[in-house]
Order: C-alpha cells, then sequence, then structure tokens
C-alpha cells in the first residue's frame, strides 16, 4: 500500500486504518457518527492526499480540457473551479473531477493551465484516457505524487484557518481559488470547494509542507474543538447532500443524464466532446433509468449491491450507496430505478438479506442546508 505524506500522523492518533484505492488511509479516528457532527457543527479535517492532479499547459490547453470533459470550461475564469466529468465515447462516465482554471505566470506567452483533480482509483485510468485524447500542442504534467492535499470543512473552516493567513478567505467564493501564504508556507493552492455540503476549504501544497500545514490547522482549530476525519465520515456526508461517489453512484456504464448530472453536461457548448453525440440522442429519446434518493421505512441500512424492486416485487434496479444518515436518523440510499418509479413519494422495495423494505422516493439532497 502507498501512504500519504501524513500517514505517519493518522497511526500515531490511532485512527482506524484500511486500504483504500491503494492508500493506507484513515477510516476514522474516534467514530463515524462524531467525526460526522463535527464537520456539519464545527470543523473536521481530512487527509485527502490520495487524490490525483494533473496540470494540462499549453496553447490549446482549453481544446483538450473541453474535448475530454462535459462542462464548459471556456466560461472559467483564473480563479474559478469547476466540477466536471470525463465522458467516455459511450455515454458512460470515466470519472468525475474538478476542473481548476489556473493563472497565467505558469504559462508562457499565449498559454493556458489548467490543473485537473481525479479520483485516486482512477490516476493511471485517467492519465491514460486523457493522453489518448491529446491532439493538441499541450503539454500534460502528473503532479499527483508531489501533492498534498487537506480539507478543512465545516461552518467553522474559515474562522479557524483565518488565524493562519493575511488572505480574506470570506473574499474566495464557492468554487473559486487563490494562492498563497497559509500558515508561513508559500504557494498554497487556498479552494472554495469540498466533497461534505458544510463549506470550507481543499489546500493543495507540496508533499514536504504537509505536515507542517495539517499541524498548523489543527492548532488553530483548538477553540472550535477540531477533529480529524476518515473516509466513513466523508462518506455519510457526501451521501446526505446526494453526491455521486465514482464506482457506486457513477462508473463506465452510466450516462451522466442518468445520474443527475445533466447540470454539469453541456449538449451545446462550442466545441465537441468525447460522447456528445450518444448523449444528445439519449436526452433526445429520454433517459430510462435515473439516480433517485430513497429513505427507508424501516431501520435497516441499504447497502451497495441490493436489489431494487416494486411493489409487486418485480426487480426494477439496484442501491448503489446507503448509510444511516448521522443528522437525520434516518436509513438513507441512493440507487438506479426506472423513470416510472423515480418521482417523489413513489413507493418501492429493497431487499435485505430474505426480507422486503419498504422505501420511499425523495428529492436530492437529502439535507437541506
Amino acid at each position: 500500500m502507498l501512504d500519504t505524506p501524513i500517514t505517519h500522523l493518522h497511526i500515531a492518533l490511532g485512527a482506524k486504518m484500511a486500504e483504500f484505492a491503494g492508500y493506507n488511509m484513515p477510516i476514522s479516528y474516534t467514530t463515524i457518527t462524531e467525526e460526522h457532527h463535527a464537520v456539519r457543527n464545527g470543523v473536521g479535517v481530512f487527509d485527502v492526499s490520495h487524490m490525483g492532479e494533473f496540470i494540462v499547459r499549453g496553447k490549446q490547453a482549453l481544446d483538450l480540457v473541453q474535448k475530454v470533459t462535459s462542462n464548459d470550461a471556456s466560461k472559467l475564469a483564473i480563479g474559478d473551479a469547476q466540477y466536471s466529468c470525463l465522458p467516455n465515447l459511450d455515454g458512460g462516465i470515466v470519472d468525475d473531477l474538478l476542473v481548476y482554471r489556473l493563472p497565467e505566470e505558469m504559462c508562457s506567452e499565449g498559454e493556458q493551465a489548467f490543473m485537473l483533480v481525479v479520483n485516486a482509483s482512477n490516476i493511471d485510468k485517467d492519465w491514460n484516457w486523457i493522453s489518448s485524447q491529446n491532439e493538441f500542442d499541450t503539454k500534460m504534467i502528473n503532479i499527483s505524487d508531489k501533492t498534498g492535499l487537506i480539507a478543512v470543512q465545516g461552518p467553522k473552516a474559515v474562522e479557524a484557518l483565518q488565524k493562519l493567513t493575511d488572505i480574506n478567505l470570506s473574499d474566495i467564493k464557492y468554487y473559486s481559488f487563490t494562492k498563497g501564504k497559509i500558515a508561513g508556507i508559500d504557494n498554497v493552492l487556498i479552494s472554495a470547494t469540498g466533497y461534505t455540503g458544510s463549506g470550507g476549504f481543499e489546500l493543495y501544497v507540496a508533499n514536504e509542507s504537509t505536515e507542517a500545514l495539517w499541524d498548523a490547522v489543527f492548532e488553530a482549530g483548538k477553540e472550535f474543538d477540531i477533529k480529524p476525519c476518515g473516509l466513513g465520515a466523508r462518506d455519510t456526508l457526501r451521501l446526505e447532500m446526494g453526491f455521486c461517489l465514482y464506482g457506486n453512484d457513477i462508473d463506465d456504464t452510466t450516462s451522466p443524464l442518468d445520474a443527475g448530472l445533466g447540470w454539469i453536461t453541456k449538449l451545446k457548448k462550442p466545441t465537441v466532446f468525447n460522447g456528445q453525440n450518444w448523449m444528445n440522442d439519449q436526452k433526445a429519446n429520454g433517459i430510462t433509468r435515473k439516480l433517485v434518493g430513497f429513505i427507508m421505512e424501516e431501520r435497516r441500512v441499504p447497502r451497495h449491491g441490493y436489489l431494487i424492486f416494486n411493489e409487486t416485487e418485480n426487480e426494477i434496479g439496484v442501491v448503489t450507496s446507503g448509510t444511516q444518515s448521522p443528522t437525520l436518523d434516518i436509513p438513507i440510499g441512493m440507487g438506479y430505478v426506472p423513470v416510472d418509479k423515480s418521482t417523489e413519494g413513489s413507493k418501492i422495495k429493497i431487499q435485505v438479506g430474505k426480507k422486503m423494505m419498504e422505501a420511499t422516493v425523495t428529492k436530492l439532497p437529502f439535507l437541506k442546508l
């Protein structure tokens, strides 16, 4: 297994460790519920240094990004970030990702630069896919192994981090970023993004500075009872918000339109992107299945892979994600069902062992913050 730059800190803190995407990662330090509530109500910190980062730079950098991503990167100003996905040629999803429009001081005259942040489990897959599509005057640089990433999330994140920098963090709008000094460390990319729905920042930093930044963040957050958080809470937090997890809710066989990601799929953007014709046809013909959220009527947690049935107990779909919501204190899940069973209030059944458990389709997100 691979380590992040601060794996040793998690072990020293007594975290429950497990393999994830080839990395030795913390699942929890105390309990998932306690860490979840820390992020919803105060501030929690995740080590997400396992994520992948690619720099795309050159005179035709935008052309490559536009070809391989579904969103319209031409709308990005310097300092903007964008959620997007990498479609394959058949309308499926190679990965979901963030696209950052980087400052031009990184470039030679006439060039542009972007950073693509991809899922840890897909680093090699995504690199090979994007490289195979690069027919442009554009250079790709994989900085994944050189980059640490700390996510400081929660309503108290701004107050905690503001102690560490002269940058006015309140001026950084959602899905935008700046670069500067934080905790005495230069060239930290401070991004108002995250995977929790509770606000905060993601801090990209050189590997060798990751430990110092982690320590400084915890010192600054002491008065807010800051807590380290593992992948367990990261999953419950994102599921309450209805955020897709690659490999569970989306994959190479799921269309962005099926997954409710039409808002990041710009079928009329000025340049053609991979899978666009396939998705135009799908939109014209209408989708046949849809990713929905549902609430269990009994206190049994739905799990990935459980089958979904209609009221007459005919199989109609499959659960992609499920958990006991720490905030709502009810079992929630997501899964694909036929369009005619996707409306709010539709009754479905989840097979749990030999039992059929009733559930009700609900609008996403589960939690309205």
